[in-house]
């Protein structure tokens, strides 16, 4: 299976749990591929917006550029929404983490698997705050 259809699998995926836990949400289609900034998922319920980058990584950590990030911020501050990452490494469940939550680096950010519970939330932790 190539990435892409890796990926779209797992924003699919992810979909499906947002919209099990009764959440409306849905897949912007091309994210990443037009002149404009938008998140792979939008999500919301009655007192939430969110927006989400979602990434698999089959290796310890993920590596964001800069610009991926910027883009994800500035949507989500003009759709007034919360911006969010979404992780699945390997042999891990989805973890989700705060734009705040990435550690820069040289040139751009990342995420660790090691931080998955120290700083990423959880499905289960997500839902309940």
């Amino acid at each position: 299976m190539n990435q892409k259809r890796k990926g779209t699998n797992a924003e699919r995926e992810l979909i499906k749990i947002f919209w099990e836990h009764g959440w409306a949400c849905m897949r912007s289609a091309g994210s990443g591929s037009t002149q404009y900034p938008s998140p792979d998922i939008l999500a919301g319920n009655s007192i939430r917006k969110i927006g989400i980058e979602c990434k698999l990584s089959s290796s310890p950590n993920k590596y964001f550029s800069k610009e991926e990030i910027k883009q994800l911020i500035n949507f989500c501050s003009y759709f007034g929404a919360e911006a969010w990452i979404a992780v699945k490494f390997k042999n891990k469940s989805w973890h989700l983490f705060s734009t705040e939550d990435l550690v820069e680096t040289e040139k751009g950010y990342a995420l660790y698997e090691r931080l998955c519970d120290l700083k990423g939330l959880n499905i289960k932790e997500f839902f309940s705050i």
